[in-house]
């Protein structure tokens, strides 16, 4: 009692004392009880400690430094006595790391160092009761106490017997914010402790708590620090790689981290690539397991199912809190937390809803580089193959911005969007049994509407072979968002009329290679012959029949035409016929590359009743042009046969008769003047003789119900010409002969 009481003295009556001289002697007179004290100063620390620590606050550098001083002592003399007291003493510390005197901070370096070295040999340390405050002073801003707070950390994490990493994901935050500091060796010394954490975790991953700190490193990620991000950009690679799927709730902030930074140039070269990694470790933990069972759904359930933003799936509102990812979370520091519905031993399941969501933010926002927007593509298209039922929930809200990415700059963005538009038309997931529109529907759909023509089209002629438009005869093995995806194509092609001519032949001869040649061809036929906008179709035929005569990607097609002995090449070249009738030259086109000489005869007789146009005569000197390719080597050498072919000979004649002198007329004349025998050419006699034996003439065609097809679609052409040169806004570009 005698002691406790000479302390309280010393405490009370001087160290607490308004006197300056009187603190100095009382902190003097603590030090020296505790020394004296010994081994049983623990049992009076309490008493010892509080009025020392007190005088850390004094005004009085000299009075910090005599306590600092005291403590020094009575720390050296307890030893590891002082670590239930320990957060106390840190607190008075971490004050002192910041003091402006000199003196007063070197001291507290001395007791700093002494107290590290009691824990480091001690096992009574108590982590728990520590990690609230390290929490909360580790968010310091100031320079000298961040420095303090690092230098224990580093202390903590070399300790054996002390397991800071069960508590990580408690500072990991505080520990990026001092990766941010303006002083070098405190940004080296925090490197350091993130280099310890990650080789800690590398070696016992089993024990790490990945998805506390997901979202912590996608926050970090987005950072305007390079330092920064670049760790955290590491980090999050290594968190992928070890925790594997069960990063996977946490898909969408990832991709909205990663995603941007793929798009860096060389100045920040080292995020790029390890972005990269990333993006690509997180894709491959999407696997077919994820999609949804393939079993059969009532119609009424799947129609239900088909408009994602009627009928969202419960389980996958929950998993991303009930709403959307924001498009401006996408980017910048104050990003929304993406939350997750499962743990580390729980069954990760799958949720699109918010990966989709950022997808499609990203590929909206035209600020966006041309690499982010190749990568973006690249994980619809690996989601639509790994997960297709899944994802056809989302095809109606991903269908326009595909459509519209068609008009981006780079040709490698416009390769992968039409690879992600082919897969969503030939996948079996798309298949419906609702194929068709409500009655009544215009052909002039918004995108976003998806619906395809009515077949009961007025004023148009409805051949009896040819099936409504609805049920497409092209598409026996695409499912139904293929003749979707044609409509949609066509109609971008109609309002952006630059995208068709700069781009059109490009995407068209692409798809024919990722999608079957025949079946776009027939059902884009099907479509144009519906089209209310007759030049848009003229347009369009002429720019089909330019890739079809000229590309090679579509070589079996003509073959296919060349011939017309099977009822399917047949069906095709009638499909095609019906919608070429809006292009006149192209038709008589299409009948040469399908050796029909007699019928091109024929229309080109009708020519006579044709306006003759400055267009219609470039298109003749393209036809005559075309005519001298490698492509029409088979026609030229038939030339030889005049024989079998005299309505071949009459149809060239006939287009030498059309054009005017120009050089056209001129080559076409040469290579008329080199048909063998011109004599030959009346035929009358020899057409009574035998019967006649034109190449490509099939009895199965009506060539009679065509060419009336042929005149009365020019007929409409006509009338839609001469109305809009009554409204003064067509340039009457006919030619005065």
């Amino acid at each position: 009692m005698q002691i406790k009481h000479v302390i309280q003295t010393l405490s009370q009556e001087f160290a607490l004392s308004q006197h300056p001289h009187s603190r100095k002697g009382g902190l003097i007179g603590l030090a020296a009880c505790s020394i004296a004290l010994g081994k049983d100063s623990g049992l009076y620390l309490k008493e010892l400690i509080e009025p020392v620590l007190t005088c850390f606050n004094d005004a009085d550098s000299r009075l910090r430094y005599y306590a600092c001083e005291a403590l020094y002592n009575i720390v050296k003399v307890a030893r590891g006595a002082v670590l239930p007291h320990f957060n106390v003493l840190f607190d008075g510390l971490s004050k002192l790391a910041a003091d402006p005197d000199p003196n007063v901070k070197s001291g507290s370096e001395l007791l700093d160092r002494l107290l590290k070295d009691i824990v480091t040999e001690s096992n009574k340390f108590d982590l728990v009761g520590f990690i609230p405050l390290l929490r909360e002073r580790i968010y310091s801003n100031n320079q000298y106490a961040r420095q303090f707070i690092i230098s224990w950390i580093l202390v903590l994490v070399s300790v054996p017997d002390i397991n800071l990493l069960d508590y990580l994901p408690e500072i990991l935050d505080g520990l990026f914010q001092i990766l941010g500091d303006n002083g070098k060796e405190i940004r080296k010394m925090c490197e350091v402790v993130l280099g310890e954490f990650l080789k800690e975790i590398k070696k016992n991953p089993s024990s790490v708590k990945f998805a506390e700190m997901a979202n912590i490193l996608v926050i970090h990620c987005q950072t305007t620090d390079d330092l920064i991000q670049l760790t955290a950009m590491c980090w999050m690679r290594e968190f992928i790689q070890l925790a594997g799927r069960v990063m996977l709730p946490y898909s969408s902030g990832i991709l909205t981290a990663v995603l941007p930074c793929l798009a860096y140039d060389d100045r920040k070269k080292s995020i790029k690539e390890v972005a990269n990694v990333c993006n690509q470790s997180l894709m491959k933990l999407v696997t077919p397991e994820d999609d949804e069972p393939d079993e059969p759904k009532p119609v009424a359930q799947r129609q239900t199912e088909a408009n994602p933003e009627d009928a969202l799936p419960k389980q996958e509102e929950t998993a991303n809190g009930g709403s959307g990812v924001s498009c401006d979370s996408s980017f910048g520091s104050g990003i929304s937390v993406f939350t997750s519905a499962s743990t580390d031993r729980a069954p990760v399941t799958l949720h699109l809803d918010g990966i989709v969501q950022v997808l499609n933010c990203h590929l909206s926002d035209t600020a966006i580089g041309m690499m982010t927007r190749i990568a973006v593509l690249k994980w619809l298209y690996h989601l639509y193959i790994k997960t297709p039922r899944k994802m056809f929930r989302h095809t109606d809200s991903l269908f326009p911005i595909l459509l519209q990415t068609l008009s981006d700059e780079s040709d490698e963005v416009v390769l992968k969007d039409l690879e992600v538009l082919a897969e969503i038309a030939s996948s079996p997931a798309g298949q419906t049994d609702d194929p068709g529109t409500p009655d009544g529907s215009d052909f002039r759909v918004s995108h976003s509407e998806l619906r395809v023509p009515s077949s009961n089209r007025a004023n148009l002629l409805n051949p009896p072979s040819t099936k409504g438009l609805e049920c497409s005869p092209s598409t026996p093995t695409m499912n139904c968002y293929f003749h979707k995806f044609m409509i949609n194509l066509l109609q971008t092609f109609s309002s952006e009329r630059k995208l068709l001519e700069a781009r059109g032949p490009f995407i068209i001869r692409q798809l024919c290679l990722l999608l079957n040649a025949e079946n776009i061809f027939h059902s884009m036929a099907d479509i144009l012959l519906w089209e209310e906008d007759l030049k848009f179709a003229s347009t369009m035929v002429h720019t089909l029949n330019t890739i079809l005569l000229t590309s090679t990607e579509l070589f079996q097609l003509r073959n296919q035409l060349k011939d017309l002995k099977t009822l399917e090449s047949q069906n095709l070249f009638c499909c095609l016929y019906r919608s070429w009738c809006h292009n006149p030259v192209t038709t008589v086109s299409l009948c040469f590359l399908t050796q029909n000489y007699r019928h091109a005869y024929d229309l080109i007789q009708k020519f006579g009743d044709l306006e003759v146009t400055v267009d219609f005569l470039t298109e003749v000197d393209k036809l005559v042009q075309l005519i001298e390719c490698p492509i029409f080597t088979y026609l030229r050498l038939q030339l030889l046969d005049v024989k079998n072919n005299p309505y071949l000979i009459k149809a060239l004649y006939g287009l030498l008769m059309l054009l005017p002198q120009s050089s056209a007329f001129q080559l076409l004349s040469r290579r008329l003047q080199c048909v063998p025998n011109p004599e030959l050419l009346q035929t009358e006699d020899s057409l009574k003789a035998a019967p006649r034996s034109q190449k490509g003439d099939s009895p199965s065609i009506d060539y009679t119900e065509l060419l009336q097809h042929f005149e009365k679609v020019q007929k409409q052409h006509l009338e839609v010409r001469h109305q809009r040169s009554g409204r003064g806004d067509h340039l009457d570009r006919r030619v005065v002969l």
